[in-house]
């Protein structure tokens, strides 16, 4: 019997689970496309119901394995996409979205995401997602990449309290927002979405982190995912294209670490003593 995965809720209450799923090399092999379709419903069917993709992703071909996997069920998932920051004018935004919305197949993006900054202001990109919230083609907005600076700097323009959400690349191997970003967003209820929890798979490898992972019958991929579950306001979203894969993430939420492992992961990984520049991949 699973337990159940745990929910974090977004600033306007909508509810999520705190393990989702995520696109990043879908769409890019045709012969594979089978196999990733599945595996995004295997994590459907096991309660992983956010599934995080981009228009930058296979160029469009990650959302199209998206749209796919929804198909008659669309919902039960919680869609997350992103515009690139070449396209993130007013116009460009508006444009980026309602090809995502194609490719996808659905009439609505549950949150749209700017995947980091680029040369276009703020302020228009902001207006733009707000236009897109008005017209029920998304449902909230945020973005992606943004550090403390950033984050600061968002809310100063009109509209820019409302992003939802900060997507940034958090894992064991890369604590560093938990010195200064994590702390900011939590106290605004904004979730942190972690992208490459697994660190792009070598955290697997990692002579310390196997050897924990056996003293718990676990797998690393599960005590890297089990670590972050323990952070408040946290959403994971590993990447497979493997149904068995999405089962030992999924099984991930069943270990719960003591505090004397927490303080085993600490010593291995530490945690940040200093302001750290935002690690991006």
């Amino acid at each position: 019997m699973h337990d159940t995965i745990p929910n974090t809720a977004f600033p306007d209450g909508r509810k999520v689970p705190v393990l989702g799923q995520g696109t990043w090399r879908m769409g890019e092999n045709r012969a594979k496309a089978a196999d990733e379709i599945r595996s995004l419903q295997a994590g459907l069917d096991l309660g992983m119901t956010l599934v995080d993709t981009a228009e930058m992703y296979g160029n469009g071909g990650a959302e199209r394995i998206v749209g796919e996997a929804v198909r008659d069920r669309r919902d039960e998932a919680f869609i997350v996409s992103k515009v690139l920051p070449s396209n993130a004018s007013r116009s460009g935004t508006l444009a980026a979205c309602e090809r995502s919305l194609r490719n996808l197949g659905t009439d609505r993006i549950d949150l749209y995401l700017l995947h980091w900054r680029g040369g276009h202001p703020l302020a228009e990109t902001v207006a733009a997602f707000e236009e897109l919230k008005r017209a029920g083609k998304i449902l909230a907005w945020g973005v992606s990449n943004f550090d403390v600076d950033d984050m600061k700097e968002l809310q100063s323009v009109p509209d820019g309290g409302n992003a939802a959400a900060n997507q940034v690349l958090y894992n064991l191997a890369r604590r560093g927002i938990e010195y200064d970003l994590l702390p900011w967003c939590r106290d605004r209820g904004v979730p942190v979405m972690a992208y490459s929890p697994l660190d792009e798979g070598r955290l697997l490898h990692d002579t310390d982190l196997v050897h924990i992972a056996k003293a718990h019958q676990a797998t690393p991929a599960q005590i890297a995912l089990a670590f972050l579950k323990t952070r408040s306001g946290v959403i994971s979203i590993p990447k497979t294209g493997s149904t068995e894969r999405a089962r030992e993430n999924r099984d991930a939420i069943d270990i719960h670490l003591t505090s004397e492992n927490l303080a085993e992961l600490d010593r291995v990984f530490p945690p940040p003593r200093r302001k750290t520049r935002l690690e991006v991949i």
